[in-house]
């Protein structure tokens, strides 16, 4: 398990997350219309998953609109925003903030948390996921990962695109 913190306080995943030079789990996550959306469905592209716990938070909302708008100068490169928001708040948000360059997935049903190790496991976000990012190359290989200390702080977006 990791320890980060939320204003201070520590509290604990369930896991650690994926380790540089290994292969990325399988997930499956629920995107907007309802469909489901797997790793395969990645295969030959870069993937950045930004991790984070609600995109009805400040940071979480500013890392989708970060990614959105780096990702359209990124190369043969994909952006995931994952968090257990249902995919109406996700829909709801990237409609309203005109979010065209990245996708959303939910893991409202399924082991993503557990899987990548991130869900809380305790604390007032228990459930939730915590703010990390894995850059995922062409062919499934974990590439890059962080796990923020503090989650009411923003990833570091220049190591995740640096690595690309």
């Amino acid at each position: 398990m990791a320890t980060v913190t939320l204003q201070g306080n520590a509290f604990n995943t369930v896991g650690e997350l994926p380790k540089v030079g290994t292969q990325a789990p399988d997930f499956t996550l629920v995107e907007t219309d309802l469909s489901e959306t797997t790793l395969a469905d990645y295969a030959g592209s870069k993937l950045i998953l930004n991790i984070f716990p609600s995109v009805d938070t400040g940071v979480c909302a500013t890392s989708v609109r970060t990614f959105n708008q780096k990702a359209s100068d990124l190369s043969n490169t994909k952006v995931l925003c994952v968090s257990a928001d249902l995919p109406f708040a996700a829909a709801r948000f990237c409609g309203a903030e005109g979010i065209k360059n990245v996708a959303t997935g939910s893991s409202f049903r399924g082991s993503f948390g557990k899987d990548y190790g991130v869900n809380f496991s305790d604390g007032p976000l228990a459930g939730l996921l915590s703010r990390s990012i894995v850059v995922i190359d062409e062919k499934g290989t974990v590439i890059h990962t962080e796990q923020v200390a503090e989650t009411t702080q923003e990833p570091d977006y220049a190591a995740a695109i640096g690595i690309l």
